[in-house]
Order: structure tokens, then sequence, then C-alpha cells
């Protein structure tokens, strides 16, 4: 019989293999809750590989109506929207996409995919830009089915519908159109088109008339000159006067801003197409901060 105080080796090794197979039963329980969890993951959230297609689509018809898909730049509707969610979340859309409830986008029963449209609730005044990517609604007449997302940002989640106002974003889409996978303009599209149009306008200084502020436009800044060789001007009878310029380089102003940060978000914007500059300019007591590219041959 054994001393009080040592201790049994049978008893060690049974607590041992006990410890053991505890150990292995609970990594075996955290791999299979790891692989459900991964499982429900993948059930749940869409893959966002698969860009879609640019699609318009022959003529179809649903419940005994025709449509008509078109392009058309000059699109504006007015009438019923609605929302779609939960049910279709994680399904293909029309032109290939995953479906996202959580994304800006809609659908629309005879508009290009992907479009650019804007849509506003003419109950609330809310207005956002949403992106075409599915076909709907066919129901009640109703114009836009709008995802989750988008009714929640346009206060239509609530009610479920709301009368709303879409007109196609011309620009917008024919940029979605060119950078879309599948697309017929795609090998057309220069490849440093951005998703927001930039605009902006230079405006002459106060006394200053648009003629006299249209060499600087066209020249760039002051001691640069003009790769052509004339400029045409018109006067003020209507009459062209052609004005001899030298050959040098030439600067093209791509943007003009009050704020710095959008200057500078728009030159990293064009790095690829070539040099890049930010000049400050001075109108009245406001500061411009004018993006261009050049000098260009």
């Amino acid at each position: 019989m054994p001393a009080p105080n040592s201790t049994n080796p049978l008893r060690l090794r049974t607590l041992f293999s006990i410890a053991i197979v505890f150990i292995a039963l609970s990594a075996c329980a955290e791999t299979e809750l790891a692989v459900h969890a991964a499982k429900q993951v993948e059930r749940t959230l869409p893959s966002y590989e698969s860009k879609g297609l640019y699609k318009v689509g022959k003529p179809y018809q649903i419940q005994g109506v025709w449509y008509y898909p078109k392009v058309d730049y000059r699109y504006a509707e007015t009438g019923i929207s609605s929302w779609y969610g939960p049910g279709f979340h994680g399904r293909r859309t029309a032109n290939g996409e995953v479906y996202d409830q959580n994304g800006i986008t809609a659908a629309h029963r005879t508009l290009p995919m992907p479009s650019m449209v804007r849509v506003t609730n003419l109950e609330n005044g809310r207005s956002i830009k949403v992106r075409i990517n599915d076909r709907g609604p066919f129901a009640n007449n109703r114009i836009i089915d709008l995802s989750r997302k988008s009714a929640k940002l346009l206060g239509v989640v609530r009610k479920g519908t709301a009368k709303v106002k879409v007109e196609l974003i011309e620009d917008e889409s024919r940029q979605l159109a060119a950078l879309s996978e599948g697309s017929e303009l795609a090998s057309t599209a220069p490849p440093a088109v951005p998703l927001e149009a930039v605009t902006a306008q230079a405006l002459p200084a106060p006394g200053e008339t648009a003629n006299d502020a249209l060499p600087e436009m066209l020249l760039g800044s002051p001691g640069t000159q003009s790769a052509a060789r004339s400029v045409d001007l018109p006067t003020a009878d209507g009459r062209i006067l052609r004005t001899p310029v030298g050959s040098a380089e030439i600067f093209v102003q791509a943007g003009s801003f009050v704020m710095l940060h959008n200057a500078l978000r728009l030159k990293a914007r064009l790095a690829g197409l070539g040099s890049t500059t930010i000049s400050e300019n001075q109108l009245g007591e406001t500061s411009y901060f004018r993006v261009r590219l050049g000098p260009l041959a």
C-alpha cells in the first residue's frame, strides 16, 4: 500500500488521459463552430467579385405587359417607388451582379444596367444618386424598386412606397457603361475616367469681360504660350478675329476649387495622365486653387 503522501501513478495516468480527451473534444467543438460560422457568413454575405455586365436587353413580357429596354439619356419620370431587400439579398441581379440590400442600388424596368439616376422623394424633399443594376418593379404601376439602404436614406422604408421623381444622370451613366465588365465601350474608355464627375469654371475678375479672360484660359498661366498658331476670338458684332500666337507648350485646366483638399484629390486622380500642378490664384478676397495638366507638347 502506497504511503499517504505519495502519488498513485495509475491515478495520474487516468487524469492525464481524461484531460487529453477533454482538450481534443474542445478543439473539435471550436473547429466545428468556426466552420459553421464560416458557412453562415458564406450564405448570408454576397460575393463582390462579379462586377456584372453592361446590359440593355430585349423587349420582354411580365404578367401580360410588354417592356422595352432602351438607352434614353433624357429619361425623367414621376411615379411611385417601392423597395426590396431580405428575400433577394445575395441573389444575382438581372445584369449578373450580386444583390446587396445595403448598397445604394435600385431596379428599373427599362433603363440600361448599370445606369446612374437621381431619385427625389417628393414627399419629404430628400434626394440621392442610385445605381440601376436590376429589373423591376412589375406591380401597381411603380417606376422604381429601391434597395433597402436607398429606401432608408430617402425615408421610404417604414411607409413602403413614396411618390418620387427619377432622372437619369447622363455623364455618370456613360462612365458606368464604359467601365462595366463586358461593355462594348470598355475598349475605348480612357483608363483614368473618374466615377465622380468634376466640373469647374474659371470666372473673369470684376470688370473683366469673358473675351478678356479667354486668352488666359487657352494659354494657361501668364508667360505660357499655346501650341496653336492662332486663336479665334469673337468680337461684339459677331466677327471672328484671328490672333497669331507663338508656338510653345500648352496647359489644360482640369478644375478650380476654393478648398485645397479638393484640388489635391483631383491632382491625385490625374497623376496617371502626366505632369499635374496646383496654383493658387486670387479673385477679389477669395483664393482659388487651379489644377492643371501640362505642359503638353
